[in-house]
């Protein structure tokens, strides 16, 4: 993958498959630092299954027998100087399960990739996944960008999906709006 963006659309859909109804998507710059993590209250991770993250050849994924992502996001964060946490409650343990995958990218290093287009990576996750509660916040130091999809439900009543297209583009266009604002 060659933008952040398509790192964060791939950690979120984990969330996703793993049953969350509520996610936090957070990008924290300061100073030469991003920090990125994707919280969930899905059905979690055993220890076992935490202890296999760092095998490719490792995935709760039915549709194929790898999962790179991880790794992935594992090494550009330890080749920019940084590392990558994950904690995780399974469901058979608590009432409050869930994951947090968190990381820490040296943004001004050779190896950090682009950003990317973060408006359109969080539009394609509320448009795969209407019915979930995404909240995303990026903060930088002249700024933050901020969407909630419970706050839009809330002003749009219920009967109207977040997947109807005028909604998506007015969700896209308001991220690009924040970001130009910047």
């Amino acid at each position: 993958m060659d933008e952040f963006s398509l790192y964060v659309l791939d950690i979120t859909m984990n969330s996703v498959r793993a049953g969350a109804t509520e996610i936090t998507i957070t990008l924290r710059e300061e100073g030469e630092w991003l920090y990125f993590s994707v919280s969930d209250n899905g059905c979690g991770m055993t220890e076992a299954q935490l202890a296999k993250l760092g095998n490719p050849f490792f995935t709760t994924r039915k549709t194929r027998n790898v999962g790179f992502g991880i790794p992935f996001l594992k090494m550009l964060a330890e080749m920019t100087g940084g590392e990558v946490t994950i904690t995780s409650v399974h469901e058979s343990v608590s009432e409050k399960h869930g994951t947090t995958t968190s990381a820490k990218f040296g943004r001004n290093h050779i190896d950090f990739i682009p950003l990317g287009d973060m408006p359109d990576t969080v539009k394609t996750l509320i448009h795969g996944s209407p019915d979930i509660d995404f909240t995303f916040t990026h903060q930088t130091e002249r700024g933050t960008v901020e969407l909630s999809t419970a706050a839009l439900r809330e002003i749009l009543g219920e009967g109207i999906s977040l997947a109807e297209p005028e909604i998506l583009m007015w969700i896209e266009g308001n991220l690009r709006e924040q970001y130009q604002s910047l």
